[in-house]
């Protein structure tokens, strides 16, 4: 008999002495499996979606590996196909999927207090009254929050260069875990955060959405506009930073409502 390898052929010889059976070995391959597809369904919630290509390139796996793997985390409803956005002169032929995480994908990446955190925002609302002042007061809470995780956020932008000051926060805000990018775009850049822990309650309070805008607002010394959200179904948080800023102690505050916070203008 031949073997593929000489460890599938140890395996063989292991098994024929009754060493080791075949559910022993399925087990061991199931696992392997299992891991790799996580590597794959983290590696696209770290960089957004993505490519079989890139993730190939990525994980140091080929295509047609990902390619499998793709497969079971669409089949589990842990990632979904998009159409991949293209800028500029798209060249012949299809683009490529790219792969983002379903709403399912994401539930299995530190959202296990989503109800609770929830119930506490809507406790809120309801205390202050319902309505506009229950919003207000929400978003108060909301401003509170993030004032306070802006301190470290503060320090790491001010001691950065002012080129760098938006790769500086992007560091921070992934030290966080918002899995958090920079890179430049016309007339400015853009800060991605491809993880959200709060995704699920930023999608019924709009509020924390606005709060973290104003302070990224305020640390840049900028109006700064959100373009789109994991909240609102976007594959990454975008944030679109203008060159022409001012030193981080300014104070301009973001004009985004609660009507267009979070979603993609286009």
């Amino acid at each position: 008999m031949k073997y593929a390898s000489e460890a599938a052929k140890a395996a063989a010889v292991e098994e024929t002495a009754g060493s080791v059976t075949p559910a022993h070995t399925a087990t061991f391959e199931d696992d392997g499996q299992r891991s790799t597809r996580n590597r794959v369904a983290r590696s696209i919630l770290d960089h957004g979606p993505s490519t079989a290509a890139e993730l190939a390139q990525r994980l140091r796996l080929t295509q047609a590996a990902v390619r499998r793997h793709l497969d079971s985390l669409v089949a589990d409803n842990v990632v979904e196909p998009r159409e991949q956005r293209v800028y500029g002169s798209r060249g012949r032929g299809r683009p490529a999927k790219a792969f983002a995480l379903t709403d399912c994908g994401r539930d299995a990446f530190d959202q296990a207090y989503d109800s609770l955190a929830a119930d506490a925002l809507r406790w809120i609302a309801q205390t202050a009254g319902g309505g506009e002042l229950g919003d207000a007061a929400v978003a108060a809470f909301a401003r509170a929050r993030l004032a306070a995780q802006a301190v470290a956020y503060r320090e790491a932008v001010e001691g950065a260069d002012p080129e760098h000051r938006t790769e500086a926060l992007a560091r921070a805000l992934t030290a966080d875990g918002y899995a958090a990018t920079a890179r430049s775009a016309p007339v400015g850049e853009q800060l991605c955060q491809h993880h959200c822990p709060v995704a699920h309650v930023a999608e019924q309070f709009p509020q924390l959405c606005e709060a973290e805008t104003e302070v990224f607002s305020r640390l840049l010394g900028t109006h700064v506009q959100r373009l789109a959200t994991i909240a609102h179904g976007d594959g990454v948080c975008t944030t679109f930073v203008p060159k022409n800023r001012s030193t981080p102690r300014t104070t301009h505050t973001s004009t985004a409502s609660a009507s267009t916070s979070g979603r993609n203008p286009a």
